[in-house]
């Protein structure tokens, strides 16, 4: 985060404050945190901007980190106002950081009350500058960033919608997008403290990409967590006209039994490392984003590559994650480019006669 130029030092730390019944402490960085490495090694990492979108955000991290046993992180970011000139009447504005200083810690103490009864760890960040570049840092050493669907301006000087848009396409681990209406339904007090799975199945996006497959694989040790089944999703947009300048039929019901084939095989790799979980496959007729996002009305948990390579189904994963996470009407989870051994014998369950995409 390179947003205020000013020398990489950090003045005395703040008492200790108490976050959910556990003490933490705030580091409040005068200057943008050049050089400062931060560090969520094994955490959940929720950005918190006072909004109830990152409220209900926080709500379904504490469950996440609940049933994995990990520490929830707070994380907020604000900016000091700069003023580029003074009037003869009015002389220089001045901001009072100790008061900001002091509003930003009731933020994230008012936070805390939401998930007080789960029973999880909370630690805090605090950072001046851009959120999206803290976010982005923790991502490096985090189990999981959790964000809400949209927020506000306000304390932060920046829209948390804004950055649920751009942290996902570039965090180093997965990524939850909580929609507010979805939280306000699904996470009220009785159910911050169940242990009953909030989701009936978990869906999974595949267009025959590696992205894809890698986040198959998460989806399936997701779904094996959970203890619901998995489903293998692909979505075959409508011909449309575009398709006519083609000189010659196109048999599109041959085409169809190759992506259904293909499918198959993808199901059955899964079953090979996932041999005690039920996993099923759908392939859809409609536009990629409609039918995931349909998914997220269905009571289940939709996951996601940041993006497609082309595929059998288009850019299923690229272009389509974003509209997905601006009209999902329950938790999405994004997962980066990541190298998994187990993607190489993806191979061995395709014949050379069905591929229709680069293995």
């Amino acid at each position: 985060m390179t947003d205020h130029p000013s020398p990489d030092r950090e003045r005395e730390e703040p008492p200790e404050t108490t976050l959910g019944g556990e003490a933490v402490r705030h580091r409040i960085p005068s200057g943008g945190g050049q050089g400062r490495s931060l560090d969520a090694t094994g955490e959940i990492v929720v950005g918190i901007d006072g909004s109830e979108q990152s409220l209900g955000a926080l709500r379904w991290a504490a469950r996440e980190a609940r049933r994995r046993g990990r520490p929830v992180r707070l994380v907020t970011a604000y900016s000091l106002p700069v003023f580029s000139g003074s009037g003869f009447d009015t002389g220089y504005a001045t901001v009072d950081e100790a008061a900001l200083t002091q509003g930003v810690e009731e933020l994230l103490n008012h936070a805390a009350d939401q998930v007080r009864d789960v029973g999880v760890e909370l630690r805090a960040t605090v950072e001046t500058g851009d959120p999206s570049g803290a976010l982005l840092e923790l991502s490096r050493t985090a189990e999981l960033l959790v964000l809400g669907s949209r927020g506000r301006g306000g304390l932060l000087g920046r829209l948390l919608g804004t950055v649920s848009t751009a942290v996902p396409a570039h965090s180093k681990c997965p990524t939850g997008v909580v929609p507010l209406p979805w939280a306000q339904e699904h996470l009220g007090a009785a159910e911050l403290t169940s242990a009953r799975t909030l989701v009936d199945r978990v869906v999974v996006g595949s267009d025959g990409s590696t992205q894809a497959r890698a986040a198959m694989l998460y989806a399936a040790e997701e779904a094996r967590l959970l203890g619901v089944p998995l489903t293998v999703l692909c979505a075959l947009p409508p011909v449309s006209g575009a398709l006519a300048w083609m000189p010659t039929a196109v048999d599109f019901e041959a085409m169809y039994d190759d992506v259904a084939r293909a499918l198959n095989g993808g199901v059955a790799w899964l079953e090979s490392w996932f041999p005690d979980l039920e996993i099923g496959s759908e392939l859809a007729d409609g536009a990629p984003v409609q039918v995931l996002v349909e998914q997220t009305r269905r009571n289940g948990l939709v996951v996601m590559g940041t993006r497609g390579r082309g595929g059998f189904a288009g850019m299923l994963l690229g272009s389509t994650s974003q509209g997905v996470l601006h009209n999902a009407a329950g938790p999405v989870l994004i997962v980066p480019d990541r190298y998994d051994e187990r993607i190489e014998t993806r191979k061995n369950f395709d014949s050379d006669d069905i591929r229709p995409w680069d293995a």
